[in-house]
């Protein structure tokens, strides 16, 4: 007898990224509010697969938050 088995659910992300459709070039890293959607509760970085961004937006937006971090406006970890 055979077994019926679920097919795979994969997860949908946004089809284009929210910083290629507002033809965002720069991604300003004093604007701490807004770099808080992009970090995890832990603190950590989130992926791109969570976020919907492209890689190259990816890159620019770790790079500002690497930046806050270093000026004290986002923290490392979260308690």
């Amino acid at each position: 007898m055979p077994i019926e088995t679920k097919p795979f659910m994969k997860r949908e992300r946004p089809t284009q990224c929210s910083f290629c459709t507002a033809n965002a070039s720069v991604i300003d890293y004093k604007e701490a509010e807004f770099l808080r959607k992009f970090v995890n509760p832990q603190g950590k970085i989130a992926k791109r697969t969570r976020t919907g961004v492209c890689a190259t937006h990816q890159r620019l937006l770790s790079q500002a938050i690497k930046r806050a971090r270093f000026l004290g406006l986002l923290a490392y970890t979260i308690r």
